[in-house]
């Protein structure tokens, strides 16, 4: 395994690229923004002006696939990626999702009606303050209203210019390829890390139709890098962080996967960034691999 040990040289550009719905070609180590509000992802941030930091450092360092949601908060990490990135450079895509309701802490309600989700799209074009949504997710698929009407209303605000293109997240294949009838999907998004691998056949099937895979929780919420987890001893041995190898093993996993790491604080999320310039061999696969399943 050879890492990059120039921190100078710090970029996410050696991750490779990929090109969302054909057009919107990002970096595949990205940034998602669970992580820079409140305790249990509610309220506004902790220490608003780190969390400002933070996402102007991701730019600088080149990311630019920003992940968000308008349930984080909510609005909340919408409203400060306004105020710490815009005016927004002309490559970075802002990726956020709809359709989840957050009545209190702890409480994530899936709401799929289409006059519902019409005015959550609006609201999140206002607190990102944009005319349009480049990438706008269905945060969940509401089990009591038809997928087909959801991505009807979706598909509608499309055409209106408001969406430039449309994902998913926590769908199955099945789920998938009826959305597809309706409207043409670039990306889905579902739990997958080292250890947590029940997407894998929609990850190989997004892999086969060119849909980018964008894995949430790519560290296991920091379990996969805690101390005496099941990658410190490796970590050791290969002189790099638990995180980086975890980030690592997702990136060589497939062309279409883009991860998205999440971090309140600056030193964390340069060593994130760092997992870029990773270079793992099949050894080195192998080792990660039986670590997690020893």
């Amino acid at each position: 395994m050879t890492e990059l040990s120039d921190a100078a040289a710090l970029s996410t550009a050696p991750s490779g690229s990929f090109r969302i719905g054909g057009d919107l070609e990002v970096n595949r180590l990205g940034y998602g923004t669970m992580q820079i509000i409140g305790p249990g992802y509610w309220g506004p941030a902790r220490d608003e002006a780190e969390a400002v930091r933070v996402l102007r450092r991701a730019v600088e360092l080149g990311v630019n696939l920003i992940d968000t949601a308008d349930a984080y908060g909510p609005f909340h990490a919408e409203q400060l990626i306004a105020k710490a990135v815009r005016p927004y450079r002309d490559d970075l895509v802002i990726a956020t999702k709809g359709g989840v309701v957050r009545p209190r802490p702890g409480e994530w309600q899936p709401v799929g009606r289409p006059e519902y989700l019409r005015h959550a799209l609006e609201l999140s074009l206002r607190h990102l303050r944009l005319e349009r949504i480049d990438l706008y997710q269905l945060h969940r698929v509401d089990p009591a209203v038809p997928l087909e009407e959801s991505l009807g209303e979706l598909r509608q605000l499309q055409q209106e210019g408001k969406i430039r293109h449309i994902g998913l997240s926590e769908v199955s294949v099945e789920e998938i390829e009826r959305a597809r009838l309706v409207v043409d999907i670039v990306s889905v998004q579902n739990m997958y890390n080292l250890v947590e691998r029940s997407a894998q056949d929609v990850l190989d099937h997004t892999t086969r139709e060119n849909i980018a895979f964008i894995p949430w929780f790519p560290v296991a919420t920091g379990r996969l890098a805690a101390p005496g987890g099941p990658l410190d001893a490796l970590a050791k041995e290969y002189d790099a962080s638990p995180a980086q190898l975890a980030l690592a093993w997702l990136l060589h996993r497939a062309p279409n996967v883009l991860p998205i790491p999440g971090t309140s604080q600056v030193a964390h999320l340069e060593e994130n960034i760092a997992a870029a310039s990773v270079r793992l061999g099949a050894a080195d696969i192998e080792a990660l691999n039986r670590a997690v399943t020893a």
